[in-house]
């Protein structure tokens, strides 16, 4: 059991160089996911509004609030990552891009 425990060890420690990327990932990930339900919204709201207001509203959200969430939520994620034990930190980033997978799957995402 200590050997297993030991591989798992120091496979999460190969895996914390590249912690910014496996955040990037994730986040890029969530927003594929929720961004549909975003938009739809945000579609079904401004309907009535003139085209000039949705197309800018459209480039607001898309260009620059998912772009900000991409970059200030990243170093958040990715130190937050690193401040867990290798250990741990691998069996979170596994176990959240499986779900992420499967809800992706459910909502024919993939």
């Amino acid at each position: 059991m200590s050997t297993i425990l030991s591989f798992l060890n120091h496979t999460g420690s190969l895996l914390i160089p590249y912690l910014s990327e496996i955040s990037t990932a994730i986040i890029a990930c969530l927003l594929v996911m929720i961004g549909g339900n975003i938009n739809r919204f945000m579609r079904s709201a401004l309907s009535k509004q003139h085209f000039m207001i949705r197309t800018f509203v459209f480039i607001l959200i898309n260009a620059f609030g998912y772009g900000l969430l991409i970059i200030k939520a990243t170093p958040l994620l990715a130190s937050k990552l690193h401040s867990i034990q290798p250990i741990m930190m691998l069996a979170i980033v596994c176990s959240t891009f499986i779900i992420i997978g499967i809800w992706a799957q459910k909502n024919r995402q993939v």
